[in-house]
């Protein structure tokens, strides 16, 4: 937390200052470096052009001014001069304890055309280029073994234009459309291979009363030598050649270095994947600089990027910059960040030193590609061999080394399942850096617009401090009054408070509905919430903590005038979970709950529906959840429980025409004629076990955290109602298996598959509730998880005490039959196609089809689903379905 200090008028402190301010003036007298303007040969300054100085490995960047600044100490330096589609410029500078000013004009690159190119039987000698690239990617992967850097990160963003609804709430917060917010922070990075990256944040400078309000800009890590970066696929991935299309552009030298211009082409526009242009280095196959655009979620990015060659052993990037724009429910929004690398330090892989490698094209270069196999195959040479002699090798074999020295690689790593490991934490003394320090470490003068920014910000700041800190009598007590803890209001609003540290205790928004049994009802929850913090004694990054939870439910119910309740304890630690309920409470007959409390409001009132089936219940619950390790969990689960059954007590409906559509509170199913029971007791017990055999994992911190789809998940449940114990008169045994997983197939999309099913034996008591149901919707809405659940099915119809199997298949278009067009693609609009089927005793072999769009508004889905029986299409039923976007998630019973 920030506090501007007062000046302090103790003599002691005042020495302290005067020796800082003496220090201060030797240390600026000595203090030299280059300044200067960057323009281009028509005579416009180039903004973000990179200066990389050679000596020392260190890069930076002018201001949209095109000035720049970079400090050094006395010596003599390589700097070299860069800018996107310019001639780079070398210069050897001689610095002493002054500033030179060197102002630089920048020719625009001459580009040469090869002659292959206009010939049009010919090739597009882009993709020899590209394929002998994106052979030796990651080969460049596993060539480095470590580097460290000191990384400075500018970020920018303003909002443009906002909804007239949001204007009153946004200017409460100081939020115009010509402010400039503004952050900037300083990191030292450290890579160590093969997916190890640490960044310690040194100093943070972010607009604001409080520095904790904006937080450090994360150094962006990802790599376009990586088959996809922020999960869009590379131009250098090995199956590129499937999204994209490449031309050759012509080429040109930069210092000694060839390097080919190749233009990157979308086959299909839309998210995921990059069009613009990318530069590779001729012998090394290596990126020289790039400047690619995306679309992700409707939002453009562009990435622009300069590598140098550092220490002349590997290309690195020196200068970063990406730009956003983009336009999401009326906020019209822009931003960039900046980040520029100095001070590389780098150490190579012994085991891959070669830096040019006489790379072989197998598909153009036939022949000479076979001749290389023979000649080599008949010495007995082996390929790290030819390698370091400076030998052919086609793009093939070295794709086929690396990928072995990758597997002998893994197979010698502690934690092989583990993809990256990044280790972040911000230095205690990081957001008190003085303007000296950031003088020395911008690599650009802050603009006009910048410095406003943060005046702009900063005076805003001063304003809520003082109204935080009752500057007046006035704001005193207004003060008082909004810090008095508990309102009136919050019994309906809702709100938290803390009570110390570690503990918090909150009243939630009160929410209820209708349904035919409780008529009315309203659900009213408070929680106290106790957390145990402390760090690991053997990791000092990781904290443990231990949650524990408590919270009183109550349920009033107007149409049978009584109040229910429960009271739930849930406690939490690193990898278990004991929750613990108890009380008389309202329950669905399936307990996953299938319909929600708000769509069974609407089609009760609107519609005449009462889908929801409803029963009552004195309980105590216990499940506990322990996770084993990172592949394998536990899960029990323990209840005793009375159970009655209820009936309809009120009739509303908004139209008098519905009122004789409301069927009894008894589901109707086929296997059973009568769901109706007499009170009864059940002691139900069960035991589970989920598997992720080939989880991969990613490190933060020391925390894990599982990569989604990485593994298939596997589950076994066994289900037991014993009877005798507690007066339990319910008896069965159930076990049911299941298995889900997504695959990649091709470029074109996803598959979501899910497999499960059981079997109920020794059954001589059961009431319907105990009975397997199954994720049915008859509503307009979905609200269950899209890839489980059945579109049409009827609730509790064909729920079953026998044998039971559910397949669910959703497969995921990128491009299918309305996203052919490219701006259906841009909108964010994907498809899907989804099978669901359904075999029990009395189901009939019940399949479900249909076919959805996706993305629509970037947030809804819209889906049409027919299903049928016994393959008998003839009599089908069908009907449209409204949903939340799949690649959203969104609980609706929390």
């Amino acid at each position: 937390m920030t506090t501007f200090f007062p000046v302090l008028a103790s003599m002691k402190v005042m020495k302290h200052h005067i020796l800082v301010f003496f220090l201060f003036l030797s240390l600026a007298s000595q203090a030299g470096g280059i300044r200067g303007v960057i323009k281009s040969d028509e005579g416009a300054v180039l903004p973000f052009a990179t200066i990389f100085v050679r000596e020392i490995g260190t890069g930076a960047a002018s201001n949209v001014n095109g000035t720049y600044e970079v400090n050094l100490a006395p010596g003599t330096y390589t700097v070299i001069f860069q800018f996107l589609g310019y001639e780079s410029q070398t210069q050897t500078v001689i610095i002493g304890s002054d500033f030179k000013e060197i102002n630089i004009t920048l020719k625009t690159q001459a580009i040469l055309l090869q002659s292959a190119v206009v010939k049009a039987d010919k090739e597009d000698p882009a993709y020899t280029i590209m394929r002998k690239a994106i052979a030796k990617a990651k080969y460049h992967v596993q060539q480095v073994d470590f580097y460290s850097a000191k990384v400075y990160i500018k970020g920018k963003g303003k909002l443009n234009d906002y909804p007239w609804l949001a204007k009153k709430a946004l200017e409460k917060e100081g939020i115009s459309k010509d402010r400039l917010f503004i952050s900037e922070s300083v990191s030292e990075i450290k890579y160590t291979r093969p997916n190890k990256f640490e960044e310690k944040v040194i100093a943070v400078y972010t607009s604001g009363k409080d520095n904790n309000s904006g937080s450090p800009s994360g150094y962006i890590n990802g790599s376009f030598y990586q088959p996809e970066i922020g999960e869009t696929v590379s131009p250098l991935s090995p199956k590129s050649f499937s999204y994209y299309k490449f031309e050759y552009l012509g080429s040109f030298k930069d210092n000694n270095y060839e390097v080919s211009k190749i233009k990157v082409t979308p086959r299909s526009k839309g998210d995921n994947v990059f069009r613009g242009v990318i530069y590779i280095v001729e012998d090394w196959w290596s990126i020289h600089s790039l400047d690619l655009e995306a679309t992700k979620l409707g939002i453009k990015i562009r990435i622009k990027e300069i590598y140098n060659p550092i220490e002349n052993k590997a290309w690195l990037p020196v200068s970063e910059q990406y730009y956003f724009n983009g336009k999401v429910f009326g906020f019209d929004f822009e931003g960039s960040y900046l980040a520029t690398l100095k001070d590389y330090k780098i150490r190579l892989n012994p085991a891959l030193i070669v830096d040019e490698i006489n790379i072989i094209d197998e598909k153009l270069e036939k022949v000479q590609a076979k001749e290389v196999k023979a000649k080599y195959s008949k010495k007995g040479q082996q390929l790290q061999q030819r390698l370091e002699e400076g030998k052919e090798v086609t793009n093939k074999e070295l794709r086929q080394m690396v990928k072995e020295y990758e597997k002998q690689e893994t197979k010698k790593e502690k934690e092989p399942d583990v993809l990256s490991e990044t280790t972040y934490s911000v230095d205690s003394m990081a957001y008190k850096k003085d303007s000296t320090f950031w003088t020395d470490m911008r690599p650009a003068p802050l603009t006009t617009e910048e410095v406003r920014g943060y005046k702009v910000t900063d005076s805003i700041a001063d304003v809520d401090q003082k109204k935080l800190e009752g500057d007046t009598l006035r704001n005193k007590k207004k003060n008082s009054k909004n810090k008095a803890g508990f309102q009136v209001w919050d019994v309906v609003t809702g709100d938290t408070y803390r009570v110390s540290n570690t503990s918090d205790f909150k009243i939630h928004t009160p929410y209820g509905g209708y349904n035919t049994v409780e008529g009315f009802n309203i659900i009213y929850r408070t929680s106290l919430y106790k957390r145990w913090v402390k760090k690991d004694s053997l990791n000092k990054n990781v904290i443990r903590t231990r949650r524990l939870e408590i919270s009183p439910i109550a349920r009033y119910s107007f149409a049978r005038d009584k109040l229910t309740g429960k009271l739930r304890v849930d406690y939490r630690t690193k990898d278990s979970r004991l929750t613990v309920e108890g009380g008389r409470y309202i329950e669905q007959y399936n307990g996953d709950e299938p319909i929600h409390h708000f769509v069974n409001t609407f089609t009760s009132l609107f519609l005449g529906d009462n889908f929801m089936k409803i029963y009552e219940r004195d309980f105590v619950e216990a499940n506990f959840r322990h996770r084993f390790n990172d592949k394998f969990t536990f899960n029990t689960n323990w209840s005793w429980a009375e159970r009655r059954e209820l009936v309809n007590r009120n009739n509303f409906t908004f139209f008098k025409s519905n009122k004789g559509d409301y069927t009894d509170n008894a589901p109707v199913n086929d296997e059973l004629a009568n769901t109706s029971f007499s009170n009864n007791r059940a002691f139900v017990g069960s035991v589970s076990l989920e598997a992720r055999p080939w989880q991969k994992y990613r490190i933060r911190n020391g925390r894990k955290s599982r990569v989604n789809n990485s593994s298939p998940v596997f589950n076994l449940e066994y289900r037991k109602a014993i009877s005798g114990v507690f007066n339990s008169v319910v008896k069965f045994d159930q076990v049911e298996a299941g298995i889900r997983q997504q695959l990649k197939v091709g470029i074109r999309g996803t598959l979501d598959i899910g497999v499960k099913g059981g079997m109920f034996f020794n059954r001589e008591n059961m009431s319907f509730m105990d009975y397997k149901h199954f994720l049915g919707n008859r509503t307009w809405f979905v609200t269950t998880d899209p890839i489980g659940s059945f579109r049409l099915l009827d609730y509790y119809r064909y729920s079953t005490s026998d044998r039971y199997a559910v397949v669910n298949a959703h497969y995921h278009f990128r491009k299918f039959l309305v996203t052919q067009v490219s701006y259906v693609r841009m909108l964010g609009i994907t498809e899907n196609v989804f099978v669901n089927y359904l075999a029990t005793p009395a189901s009939g072999n019940y399949t479900e089809v249909g076919y959805g769009l996706d993305g629509i508004l970037r947030i809804f889905r819209l889906e049409g689903a027919m299903s049928f029986r016994e393959g008998d299409l003839a009599n089908f039923h069908y009907g449209f379905r409204i949903g939340v976007s799949t690649n959203l998630t969104v609980n609706f019973n929390d």
